[in-house]
This record gives structure tokens, C-alpha cells and sequence, in this order.
């Protein structure tokens, strides 16, 4: 029977999303205008909660489309402006070249990467000291490098594992090219071990995850928001990490111990171990690879680890910003290996090109947030605040905000109205450099709580391997509640019972700077 032309424009909206997803759609946009014209200060609070919605709901559809098409209609009304956006997209022009070179980068680096991980996973028999080594690993890249390039490593290495398994399942024989699959069948071996496997998997994926935000915390180079904090403050790379320290190092330890006691106790589905069926298949994999390795591709494997360490000397030196360099990575894996073909190049960006027009669209939920200052009320009512109690409530609102928007844009809010604030004379140097560890550590720490709140989070719930680990909005919500719960409450803690104290010991043996004796206003001369 033809279906009528109405009927079918609405069964083409946002593809095969439930039914009900789409109608919740609709009903935004329809209540939208009307809210704006009430309330403009509420109508930014539903707008952002609705973008939230469609990132929760990032496995029933790709929040690119829905949130889109809430940002154009914000552009329309007036909540914000085309230019402003393009404010945000320029000032995070940074962001979107790392996610459109690095990710690629690391696609051409994958056969190293899937050769060294293959060889631990199989070496390490122990669950437990496999995902210290994961969280352990990723939280020291992170220090030096950058989050979202650890968890495009983590992502590459997972769909690389998940890949071996699903040919071996689908009775296919181990080939050099992995494709991305899809998982619709599994033949020769049991649902159990795919299920068993998909756990393992996801909490690996999970503690890495954590460790980004565990090392990302302590150096300026760290998360984008650490370098202008670094910036306004006037602190060198050792100052930062030694201001941050006093909070930063027992975060570091509660969250291993945290990983130590998930991994005993099996909650959160932590604990989940590597079927033997599946282990098998990888030792196979390795044998056969090994056996079957020519020349040529020892070559390539070479060249992939001195690209390797260019990245990692590159990046830590900051000898260019991390797209460029991820750039060169291209040029020297793609030359090396003989990758010349523009359709074989074309590959290695599928996978973060969705990501960068997703991020676009939240840069300009970020400008709907600026222009209809729906922060200020928080800001100024911290900021009425004093002492101790003052970098308290600024470590938990910036905790909270991060959780609902996302930890760069509210730590340079921030970081900026402390600096007003110093420059007016409200508060002293000493206390500026107080407030702006406690917005540090607020925006990095309680922000794993979800996808939004991180970048390196929301890469990897929107990424290829998140639909075949079942690593849905909630479920990562879930499995960082542990995490968020120790990391905030220790860094809270260690905000209002060491840092001062733990300042004033580093004040009397010289290895940072007090800054009383400056005059207001006066950060530069440090």
C-alpha cells in the first residue's frame, strides 16, 4: 500500500529512531519558541537539558541530527548567534584539528598498536593488574599528551580485539585488514563468551577512560580549560604541578584503589574476565601474525613505533599544536606504509568527522549558555563566599556545572571572573591562586560522572565501538558512579583540609612563589 506523502516525510524524520524519540523531538522544537518568548533564561536551561537528552540517548540516534536541529532553531529565535558560534568554533579551533588529524593519525597506526596491546593483554593474565596497567597507562599519556588522543589509542586497540573475535565468531579466517563489522551474528562460538567479552572490554575502555581524567588533572597540558587556568595564573609546567599536587596525587591513589577494589568486588559490573575461548583466539591471532609477518611489514611496524615516539616527544614537547602534529603523523605513517589512494585515506577520517560536526553543534549550545548567562547567577553566589568555604563551593558548583555542559567552557568561565575579581580587588593574589586549583580540580574531577562532561567521555560513547560493547549514556553514567563519588569527595576533601596547608609547606621551602606581596592586578609580573 503507498504510503502518503505526509506519512512518509515523517517516517524518513530521523530514520528508524523509535517513534517516540521522534515525536520527543518534534515537541522540543514546537515548545522552544514559545518558552523563549516567556522565559529566555528558562528556555536556555530546557535547551541545554534537551541537548543533554539526545546525548543520553546517543544509542537510538546520533545526537548530531536531533541537536542540530535544535541548535538552528536556537540560531533562528535568537538565543544566540551564527557569529558567536563561529566565536567558539575559532577559540576550539585546537580541539576540532586534533579530532580531524590525531584520530586519523592513530588509524594508520593501528597494526603497532593492536601488535603491542595483543602481546599484553595476553601476557597479563590477571585481570586486576591488566586494568591498573590500562588506568595507570592512560593517566600518564594523558599528563604529557592529551585525553581525547589516549582514548582514540584505547578506541583503536578495543575495535582492533573486538574485530579478531567477530571474524572468528562469523567462521572467517584472520586477515591482515580489519574492517569495522557489525555483530549481527556469531556462529562458532557461544553468546556467553561475546557477552563475557563485551564486559571485559567495557571495563577496560571505562578505567582508561577514568585514567585520562586522573592524568589529565595534574599538568597545564593536560585538558584544554588547564591551559588557560595556567595562562591567566602565570604558571610555569613544574608550578602547575606542584600547586595541583596537594589535591591531584590522593586523587591519584584513591582512584587506583578505587580500580583495586571494583575489580575484587565485581560491582558496577566491574571484574569481568577474558573468556578463555576468546583468549585463545587472540593467542591464535598473534601466532599466526607473528608467523605470517613478512619483511615489509616488520618495516611497517617499525616506522610506526619511531612515528610513535615522534608523537609522544612532539606532543610533550609542544613543538606544534596536537592536530598539526597529528597531521604529520599522517603524511609519515601514510607515506611509510604505502598508502597513497585518496579512498584509503578517506578510512582513517569516518571515524572522527561525525565527532567534530557533533562538537561544532555543542559549541553552540556553549554560545546559548554565554548569551543567555545562564552561569552568572551561579558565579556571583559563590563568589559571596569567603575563605576555605569559598574554594569549597567553587570546586562543587564547577563540579555540578561541568557535569551538565562541558569542563573546558566552565573552567575559562570561571578562571576569567576570579581574575576580574583580583583585578578589582575583591580578593588577594594568594586567594586567586587558591580559587583557581580548587577550578582546576573541580572542573576535571566530578565531570567523569558523565558523557557531556569530558570530551574524551563523549568521543568514546559516540564512536564505532560503543553500539558493539552495548556501552550506552546510562550505562557509562553507571559505571563511573564509583569513581565519581571517590574522586569528588577526595578532591573536596583534600580542597578543604590540605590545601592550604599543604600551599603554606610549599610557600616555606621555596618551591612556589608567594604572591601577597604583588599588587592587585598585578599577575603578569609574576
Amino acid at each position: 500500500m503507498q504510503t502518503s506523502l505526509p506519512m512518509a516525510l515523517y517516517k524518513n524524520f530521523l530514520g528508524h529512531a523509535p517513534d517516540w524519540y521522534k515525536k520527543t523531538i518534534v515537541a522540543f522544537l514546537i515548545i522552544n519558541p514559545f518558552l523563549f518568548t516567556m522565559d529566555t533564561y528558562l528556555a536556555g536551561w530546557v535547551l541545554v537539558i534537551q541537548f543533554i537528552f539526545t546525548l543520553a540517548m546517543a544509542l537510538k540516534c546520533y545526537p548530531l541530527q536531533p541537536g542540530g536541529l535544535l541548535l538552528i532553531e536556537a540560531l533562528f529565535i535568537g538565543m544566540t548567534s551564527p557569529d558567536h558560534m563561529m566565536h567558539e568554533i575559532e577559540v576550539n579551533l585546537e580541539v576540532l584539528l586534533l579530532l580531524v588529524f590525531m584520530v586519523a593519525g592513530i588509524h594508520f597506526m593501528k597494526d603497532l598498536l593492536l601488535f603491542l596491546f595483543t602481546k599484553l593483554v595476553i601476557q597479563v593474565k590477571n585481570k586486576l593488574i591488566l586494568s591498573l596497567a590500562f588506568i595507570t597507562a592512560s593517566a600518564f599519556l594523558s599528563a604529557f599528551l592529551d585525553a581525547l588522543t589516549v582514548v582514540a589509542v584505547i578506541i583503536a586497540v578495543g575495535l582492533g580485539f573486538y574485530t579478531i573475535y567477530h571474524k572468528v565468531a562469523s567462521g572467517k579466517e584472520f586477515h591482515h585488514d580489519h574492517d569495522h563489522t557489525d555483530d549481527n551474528h556469531v556462529n562458532n562460538l557461544g553468546q556467553d563468551d561475546l557477552e563475557n567479552f563485551r564486559a571485559f572490554l567495557r571495563n577496560l575502555m571505562m578505567h582508561s577512560a577514568v585514567g585520562t581524567a586522573l592524568g589529565g588533572v595534574m599538568t597545564m597540558v593536560g585538558e584544554p580549560q588547564n591551559l588557560i587556568i595556567a595562562d591567566k595564573a602565570g604558571w610555569d609546567f613544574v608550578e602547575f604541578f606542584i600547586r595541583m599536587s596537594p589535591v591531584t596525587i590522593p586523587v591519584f591513589i584513591f582512584g587506583l584503589l578505587t580500580t583495586i577494589f571494583l575489580e575484587k568486588t565485581k560491582l558496577f559490573t566491574y571484574g569481568a574476565q577474558l573468556p578463555p575461548a576468546v583468549r585463545e583466539i587472540l593467542v591464535s591471532y598473534d601466532k599466526h601474525m607473528d608467523k605470517g609477518r613478512t619483511n615489509r611489514d616488520k618495516a611497517r611496524l617499525a616506522v610506526q613505533a619511531l612515528i610513535g615516539v615522534w608523537l609522544i616527544v612532539g606532543l610533550a614537547g609542544h613543538f606544534a599544536s596536537v592536530g598539526l602534529i597529528g597531521l604529520s603523523v599522517i603524511v609519515l605513517a601514510t607515506s611509510a606504509s604505502g598508502i597513497i589512494e585518496e579512498h584509503a585515506l578517506g578510512k582513517a577520517f569516518e571515524e572522527a568527522l561525525p565527532f567534530t560536526a557533533l562538537l561544532c553543534v555543542f559549541f553552540g549550545v556553549v554560545a546559548v549558555i554565554i548569551d543567555q548567562q545562564l552561569f552568572q547567577p551561579v558565579i556571583h553566589w559563590v563568589l559571596s563566599f569567603e575563605g576555605e568555604t569559598q574554594m569549597v563551593m567553587f570546586y562543587l558548583a564547577n563540579g555540578v556545572l561541568s557535569m551538565v555542559s562541558d569542563n573546558v567552557f566552565v573552567g575559562s568561565v570561571y578562571i576569567t571572573e576570579v581574575m576580574t575579581a583580583l583585578e578589582e580587588g575583591q580578593i588577594t593574589r594568594d586567594q586567586f591562586d587558591m580559587l583557581a586549583v580548587a577550578i582546576n580540580t573541580g572542573t576535571n574531577l566530578p565531570s567523569v560522572a558523565t558523557p557531556n562532561g569530558q570530551a574524551a567521555f563523549l568521543f568514546m560513547l559516540t564512536s564505532a565501538i560503543a553500539p558493539l560493547l552495548r556501552l550506552s549514556y546510562g550505562k557509562m553514567v553507571i559505571m563511573a558512579l564509583p569513581y565519581t563519588l571517590v574522586l569528588t569527595l577526595v578532591g573536596l576533601a583534600a580542597t578543604y583540609f590540605s590545601l592550604s596547608d599543604a600551599t603554606q609547606l610549599l610557600y616555606d621551602m621555596h618551591l612556589i612563589e608567594h604572591h601577597s606581596a604583588l599588587p592587585v592586578g598585578s599577575v603578569e609580573s609574576h
